[in-house]
């Protein structure tokens, strides 16, 4: 008995060990957690029902068609269109775009079977599957298997020992590994990170593809049940940690056995309702709290999700607050002289928006994705109807409900104190669907499928029964939320909110708690959510527990972030579109697949618009009042996770001295006849509005050291960027021995012979020493002669070296492979006295062999004993250039204190 539970457990944990690595492979290559995974197979399953009942195609050649040219297919169609713009966007856009995916794609896919007048596809039956129709049977130590159980296992290890051995021992394994480890240094490395990433969502595509087909026979054509699938699939990847893939295959099987082993030996939890189907949500919970930390930022790199820039900041209180005001005056008449199911309607969308408030709270204050927000909005309207058909007041059965609420939402924060970004929301995802399929099935809780019944809330003088009345008391509501919002945003708790989120380990050690302020945010965030599912309840008469699902987290979430998270309008706006939009389309007779269609355009946009579509109109508006001349642009940040720090001067935007073409043209030709063999000439570049660079001239000799000296701020790492193609320049000509590389982009540079050495260390820390040297080197054994010590740390993962190991470490290849020029930024930054002698001991040697070298760094007197030619900058411009021996005191302090 016990050996039919294990078999045919090991069936069902091969698709989960397929889909799981495929979740693994896309994550492992990208960064990039694709929601969407389970929609990827849904729509290959399709496609394979539809080639082989409407086509008569045979399985084996739909299966081929389904899973080995379809779902690459659209993996590369999705990289291009979404994915690779995901990659630079924050985590919240990346999660929201992917669900995004997940709702549209199957609905694209039952669209176009509608509208062909293909075989619907029907969500009860269970179609063939790949092998033989009818499944040949067969014994196997007693237990009866069938031949689609047989080829799903196969298929399943031969994929898992295929990706395996890919991943670890091919280059094209290697440059993935490296791209997600530290993208902006693989290009700077060589590697094509967009071609490396196109590459693994073909892979990671055709293996959801492959899982869809193999599933068919077993959950048949519901494309909810492939979510609830990529949910299992991916607890077999967070037990691999998102980067093993053995891990992860043996994680799947072992699930597999373990659900139906659990399913056929507890009967003893039959009392508890659903506890024996929610294996997989609690496998997954334990093992993100158990197995996972938030990932440390990479030291030298930008905040990640840095708020996007006020664009209203220059313009009058009354100017910034007009357009909303005109919004709820428009609505208020709208309600008010609507017919009542209009004024019903609007008044439903402000009931939505009452709780996506919550979401400005924890995801645009906070930066933490939480998609447990309908879980805590059911938990406050279930217990009220309890607390109020139990005989309390109603409004002590709503204050009830919301601190209900609020205490679970203390309990979802709890992992939250040691887990951070994607793994935190699947953390707070595993809690809904566990409350969803366990806590809200407790009839004494949610009185079964009758629920309970709330009456409207009375004013004396009117009640919520009347729609109108609703509408105003919402947008009361709304407008508390939003003085509370701001005022958390202008008080000392917000200040070291924002401080938790974009530095923990800075705020810790100025005596800030990043668990109190956690807490507080989570706490916050479920009371706001519990008070806009109380009302809800209110509004439809009664509340049972599948009013409000745990999914519907997932579309709460995207809507909000697709108008901009981090505004209470963005909230406002989220809530009534979630409304109106299917209300339009019923009207209108368009099909309910329509909808989801446009949500998931909506998440195409994300990918290029991270910050939503509010801030987008902003700076739009912004754009036009700059060219009219009616205002200045303020000063952006850099984009999020820049592994440069930018050095923009305060300030407005200021334009680059007027040099035309011949000009340039001139500089350049009078470098090249001097023999230089890297040259920038009128060099113009910056981040966003804020021009850095203005107009840079300056050229390097083979075999020559020249040093680039200036105070902090003069544009000295963005001149490396810019020079390396990290950083695209607006103006003026970069060549290489004469040629213009000026539009290359950095990985076509580095193969060109251009090698930047970037500031902190340039090294990929989740790669080995060997497997960082083979990213540029094809074989690393003349590095180990070099350099004995790396060799004796082939194997250690770069990370755990010490800070001198990793520079030389960065810089070893060159040794071996030498480029024609190398740019090192700070190169002893850190470093003992000891690793600076060997550093600058390596640049000796480099020089020797004729390579040309532009050193950036602070300790003037390391860099002046090798320089050939010293070059000052000061915001922005080379303002002296000549030999070292011209360089005395007076111009080095100059230099370094910014002053002409």
């Amino acid at each position: 008995m016990i050996l039919g539970y294990v078999l045919s457990g090991l069936v069902t944990g091969a698709v989960f060990a397929i889909m799981g690595s495929g979740l693994t492979l896309s994550y492992a290559a990208t960064g990039v957690f694709n929601f969407a995974h389970g929609a990827v197979g849904f729509l290959s399953a399709l496609l394979f029902y539809e080639l082989n009942v409407a086509a008569g195609l045979p399985a084996w050649l739909s299966a081929l068609v389904s899973a080995g040219l379809f779902a690459p297919a659209l993996g590369y169609v999705l990289h291009r269109s979404m994915f690779r713009g995901l990659a630079q966007a924050g985590e919240t856009a990346q999660i929201v775009a992917t669900i995004g995916l997940t709702i549209a794609l199957p609905a694209l896919g039952l669209l176009v079977v509608d509208l062909a007048g293909l075989p619907p596809a029907d969500a009860t039956s269970l179609p063939r599957g790949v092998g033989p129709h009818p499944a040949g049977t067969f014994e196997l130590a007693g237990v009866r298997l069938d031949t689609d159980q047989l080829i799903t296992f196969c298929f399943s290890a031969v994929a898992a020992a295929g990706l395996w051995a890919f991943m670890r021992h091919t280059p094209y394994g290697l440059r993935m590994r490296a791209s997600v480890d530290r993208r902006r240094l693989a290009t700077l490395r060589g590697i094509d990170a967009d071609a490396t990433s196109a590459l693994a969502w073909m892979l990671g595509s055709g293996l959801a593809g492959l899982a869809g087909v193999l599933a068919v026979p077993v959950i048949g054509l519901d494309a909810t049940a492939y979510t609830v699938l990529l949910f299992a699939s991916a607890t077999a990847a967070v037990f691999g940690r998102l980067r093993s893939i053995p891990w992860t295959f043996a994680a799947g099987l072992a699930l597999g056995v373990v659900q139906n082993l659990v399913a056929g030996y507890t009967d003893f939890l039959q009392e508890v309702t659903g506890l024996r189907t929610a294996v997989p949500v609690i496998l997954l919970f334990a093992g993100l709290v158990l197995l996972n930390r938030s990932r440390a930022r990479v030291a030298g790199s930008a905040a990640e999700d840095a708020p996007p820039p006020d664009h209203l900041a220059g313009l009058p209180p009354w100017r910034r607050r007009l357009p909303w005001a005109l919004g709820l005056a428009a609505l208020l008449a709208f309600a008010f002289t609507a017919p009542e199911y209009y004024a019903g309607v609007a008044a439903q969308g402000l009931v939505l928006a009452l709780i996506f408030c919550s979401f400005v709270v924890v995801t645009g204050i906070g930066g933490m994705v939480n998609l447990a927000q309908a879980a805590f909005a059911s938990m406050a309207a279930l217990t009220c109807g309890w607390a109020f058909s139990s005989g309390l007041p109603f409004f002590v059965a709503i204050l009830l409900g919301v601190l209900a609420a609020s205490a679970v939402g203390i309990l979802v924060a709890l992992p939250a104190l040691r887990l951070g970004g994607r793994v935190l929301t699947l953390a707070t995802l595993a809690m809904a669907l566990l409350a969803d399929q366990v806590l809200f099935q407790v009839d004494a809780f949610s009185n079964g499928t009758i629920g309970w019944s709330l009456p409207a809330l009375g004013f004396g003088f009117a009640d919520t029964s009347d729609p109108r009345v609703r509408v105003v008391v919402l947008l009361v509501l709304i407008g508390g939320v939003a003085l509370l919002v701001r005022n958390l945003e202008r008080s000392a708790s917000g200040r070291a909110i924002l401080a938790v989120r974009s530095a923990p380990a800075a705020a810790t050690t100025s005596g800030l708690s990043a668990p109190r302020t956690k807490i507080m945010l989570f706490a916050l965030a479920s009371a706001i959510a519990g008070l806009g599912g109380v009302l809800f309840a209110v509004s439809k008469g009664s509340i049972t527990a599948t009013d409000l699902p745990a999914f519907s987290g997932f579309v709460w979430l995207a809507v909000v972030v697709l108008q901009g998270v981090r505004r209470i309008g963005g909230a406002v706006l989220g809530g009534l579109i979630a409304v109106v939009v299917p209300e339009l389309l019923a009207t209108w007779d368009l099909s309910a697949h329509v909808g989801a269609i446009l949500f998931g355009a909506g998440g195409v946009i994300l990918a290029r618009h991270p910050d939503g579509v509010l801030t987008q109109l902003a700076e739009l508006r912004h754009r036009r009042r700059r060219d009219s001349g009616e205002a200045a642009a303020p000063v952006e940040p850099a984009p999020a996770g820049r592994a440069f720090a930018p050095e923009p001067v305060p300030g407005p935007r200021l334009a680059a001295p007027e040099r035309g073409s011949a000009e340039v043209a001139e500089v350049a030709e009078l470098a090249a006849r001097e023999g230089a063999l890297f040259s920038m000439a009128g060099v113009v570049a910056g981040y966003a509005d804020c021009t850095v660079l203005r107009g840079v001239d300056l050229d390097v000799r083979p075999g020559e050291v020249v040093a680039l000296l200036g105070a902090n701020g003069a544009g000295k790492s963005t001149t490396c960027a810019v020079a390396a193609g990290d950083l695209p320049a607006t103006g003026g000509r970069i060549l290489l021995e004469g040629a213009d590389v000026t539009a290359w982009p950095a990985c076509r540079r580095a193969r060109a012979g251009i090698l930047l050495a970037p500031e902190g260390r340039g090294v990929f820390p989740g790669l080995t020493v060997e497997e960082n040297l083979r990213t540029w080197l094809p074989d690393p054994g003349p590095a180990y002669e070099r350099l004995p010590k790396l060799g004796e740390r082939r194997a250690v993962l770069a990370g755990a070296l010490s800070g001198g190991e990793q520079q030389l470490l960065a810089l070893a290849p060159a040794l071996v492979r030498p480029p024609r020029v190398l740019i090192a930024d700070e190169p002893s930054l850190g470093l003992s006295p000891l690793a600076v002698r060997q550093v600058f001991e390596v640049f000796a040697e480099l020089r020797a062999l004729g390579v040309a070298l532009l050193l950036v760094e602070e300790k003037a007197s390391e860099v002046l004993a090798v320089a050939d030619r010293v070059a000052f900058m000061r915001l922005g411009r080379v303002t002296w250039t000549g030999p070292r021996s011209e360089v005395d005191s007076e111009r080095l302090t100059a230099a370094y204190l910014g002053v002409s």
